[in-house]
């Protein structure tokens, strides 16, 4: 009789000791998914309301469009930084630092009385960039290695699916309440992310002593602003003017100087000796051109479906309308992003990254060929979606098996700015296209589309060429071992 009774209870106490640690890592995800998702979310619900945003204070679109590109530097610059002090003093220290500056930028936004605040509120939440590197780093150092490569994709393919919702709900937002519920309805996300990771995440002990490379923090944040100012600023200064040329050089020899500073100082912000490494260098080209092409998407696309019918190409649809045709991009995204980590789990990431960058070149190939029936800007959309999840996914998994857990966060920082730097040209190059191929009338030619699609598929062979040339499972192994990598799954 007692050894009958005994046996349950000893069951059911191993069951509630396993499930304790796995119900604190899905807390764990969920709170970064949230910090995560609001990130991104912010980083595109804005570019639809420029206009309504101008108008209401009193700006030119023109003016208005620093709300983009003041975010767009924060998060490029501080990125890295937070990422590095993430690695030395603490990744949920720093976190939480973000969340707060993201949650007050957030609220600065929402009652913002002037353009000039607006922007400083901006440059707040550009503090937030970091949440993704920081994100993969916790989940590297806490979870499970059996559940690492599905979260990795699952937090990668958040922030292409936050940046597709943006655009989705932008339209329903300023129509039916106010631009100043852009803000208000994310500030509540990153108020429960924040709380999650107060209460709900513990700190890594996984970290690298060492000081901050003031220096290299200088020169490459002249360099990146430079660099993205000229490619934000360029259409509207002219690509031949004196400042977006001066600002481009500005930019390429400061990156230059800032990788032979980083070679020679003891503690720099980015190692880039990582990047020597196969699996660090493919996939940092793979995010180059996946960040041009989902931008790319989110021009292209919206733009097509809002011009009107009786041009013969448009779809006549409102902002509202044509941001639901993004709705299948958002999903498929959300899919492939934890098929992509099961696949990972199984074969690598080479795999789901030559599917994914596949997928992608023939998303824009359909619509290059002709884009005149819904189902042709459906399908290209669905298809991109999958290819963005599965691409993301793979490229920060392959960093994280290439380099050692104490130097995560800047490994992946460096892939976080390089993919933003491919999303800046991609709107930069597709936006150019469009406004120099108009009609008379001023209406967007057929053409223009056209090219901008091929241009798109043309980034997608880069980024097959850079899936193919990454390690496969064994070679990624090796490297990792002699990288000095002690987690890699076996």
């Amino acid at each position: 009789m007692s050894t009958t009774a005994q046996s349950p209870s000893t069951g059911s106490t191993s069951m509630t000791a396993e499930s304790g640690p796995r119900r604190r890592g899905t807390a764990i995800v969920l709170f970064l998914s949230l910090g995560g998702l609001s990130f991104a979310v912010l980083q595109s619900l804005v570019a639809p309301a420029l206009g309504t945003i101008g108008k209401d204070l009193g700006v030119a679109t023109s003016d208005a469009s620093w709300v983009l590109t003041a975010y767009l530097l924060s998060a490029a610059v501080l990125t890295p930084i937070l990422g590095r002090l993430g690695d030395m003093v603490g990744k949920r220290k720093v976190i939480i630092v973000v969340l707060v500056l993201l949650l007050a930028g957030t609220v600065l936004a929402a009652l913002a009385p002037n353009l000039g605040v607006l922007i400083v509120a901006r440059i707040l939440q550009g503090a937030a960039g970091a949440v993704m590197p920081l994100s993969i780093g916790i989940v590297r150092d806490e979870l499970p290695k059996d559940r690492v490569s599905v979260t990795i994709g699952l937090l990668s393919a958040i922030f292409g699916i936050g940046a597709g919702v943006g655009i989705v709900a932008a339209g329903p937002i300023v129509e039916n309440l106010s631009w100043h519920w852009l803000f208000w309805l994310p500030a509540v996300l990153v108020a429960i992310a924040l709380l999650g990771a107060i209460f709900g995440i513990p700190e890594s002990p996984v970290r690298t002593p060492g000081r901050l490379d003031v220096l290299g923090t200088g020169i490459l944040t002249v360099g990146l602003v430079g660099l993205l100012l000229a490619i934000s600023e360029g259409e509207k200064w002219g690509w031949g003017d004196v400042k977006t040329v001066g600002l481009i050089v500005l930019g390429a020899v400061a990156l230059v100087v800032f990788v032979f500073v980083e070679l020679r100082v003891k503690n720099p912000l980015i190692d880039v000796r990582l990047f020597k490494h196969r699996g660090v260098w493919t996939a940092h080209v793979a995010v180059l051109a996946f960040g041009f092409a989902m931008f790319g998407t989110f021009i292209l696309v919206p733009t097509l479906l809002q011009l009107p019918t009786a041009l013969g190409y448009g779809f006549g649809k409102n902002v509202t309308e044509s941001g639901l045709y993004l709705l299948p991009t958002v999903v498929a995204m959300v899919i492939s992003g934890v098929v992509a980590g099961i696949l990972i789990r199984l074969v690598g990431p080479k795999i789901p990254m030559i599917i994914g960058a596949v997928s992608v070149t023939v998303a824009f190939l359909i619509p290059a060929l002709g884009h005149t029936e819904e189902w042709q800007i459906l399908t290209s959309g669905i298809l991109t979606g999958i290819g963005i999840g599965m691409a993301l996914a793979s490229a920060s998994n392959a960093i994280v098996e290439s380099v050692p857990a104490a130097q995560t966060g800047e490994a992946i920082s460096a892939n976080t700015v390089i993919r933003t730097i491919g999303s800046s040209i991609g709107t930069a190059v597709i936006a150019a296209l469009i406004s120099s191929n108009v009609s008379a009338q001023g209406a967007p030619l057929d053409e223009a589309f056209t090219i901008g699609f091929w241009a798109s598929a043309g980034v997608g062979v880069l980024a097959i060429a850079a899936a193919l040339a990454a390690p496969g499972l064994r070679a990624r192994r090796r490297e990792a071992v002699a990288a000095g990598v002690e987690d890699f799954g076996e």
